[in-house]
């Protein structure tokens, strides 16, 4: 599929999981992607393996919470491969802990990491897509949005992503601009296995509880996150925007 063919993207916390899968699948449908993660080993693996199978891709060690890394980042992007059209903002932690034992730096580097950052490199991506009047950003918000035990940081840094896309499509829309987010429910990553251990389960007896109350019966895969990533930033979803996109197997 050519879908991205002439197409610039940026996608963070892509070293792994939904984000490397994102990186992997819109460099297989045509993008130049710029693979940013603080992980720079795993990212620069990232994107050697695009590269070795034909595409084009540039590894960037960027802390995302950091304005003047996140700048160098587009800038980097611009002066590599002379655009930027697709912006993904997938960078994430987790510091789980119930609000009485939570302390407040896992409060403060939650809300930094996982919204703060999708506020930073929003306002560098839009000082490239705003005169080029095009653009596709797409948020990862999640399922614990609407609320899930031991999580109030995660929870609220993610109901925040929700609310500031839905604010720049509106801000962003005279621009050509499409700003939407994808929200997954339970996926099998490093991140939800580090949740199976904060419980004290094996990533494996976890998922399978999970599976149990989901309507399709299983949990998720990073590619089907990374598929609906890809729409949302393609040109088949040009009248999309503000809306946030649940894939969670069905629950409720």
């Amino acid at each position: 599929m050519t879908r991205f063919v002439d197409r610039v993207a940026i996608v963070t916390g892509a070293a792994q999981g939904i984000g490397a899968a994102t990186a992997r699948l819109l460099a297989a449908q045509g993008a130049a992607v710029v693979v940013a993660d603080l992980a720079e080993p795993q990212a620069t693996s990232v994107a050697d393996e695009i590269v070795a199978t034909g595409g084009q891709a540039l590894a960037v060690d960027v802390d995302v919470t950091d304005e003047a890394a996140v700048t160098s980042m587009v800038e980097r992007a611009v002066e590599r491969f002379g655009r930027l059209d697709v912006l993904v903002n997938n960078a994430g932690i987790t510091r789980d802990n119930l609000l009485f034992k939570m302390p407040r730096s896992d409060w403060d580097s939650v809300l930094s990491t996982n919204l703060t950052s999708i506020f930073l490199c929003c306002q560098a991506a839009q000082k490239v897509m705003v005169p080029a009047r095009y653009g596709k950003i797409v948020n990862l918000s999640s399922r614990s949005a609407l609320g899930n035990r031991g999580q109030v940081n995660y929870a609220a840094a993610k109901a925040g992503v929700q609310g500031l896309t839905a604010t720049l499509a509106i801000e962003l829309g005279a621009f050509n601009i499409n700003v939407n987010a994808v929200a997954p429910g339970y996926i099998a990553t490093a991140m939800t296995a580090a949740t199976a251990q904060r419980v004290g389960a094996s990533p494996e007896d976890h998922q399978k509880m999970v599976a149990e109350r989901t309507p399709l019966g299983r949990v998720g895969q990073p590619d089907e996150v990374a598929s609906v990533i890809a729409f949302l930033a393609s040109d088949e979803a040009s009248y999309v925007s503000g809306q946030t996109l649940y894939v969670n197997g069905g629950a409720r």
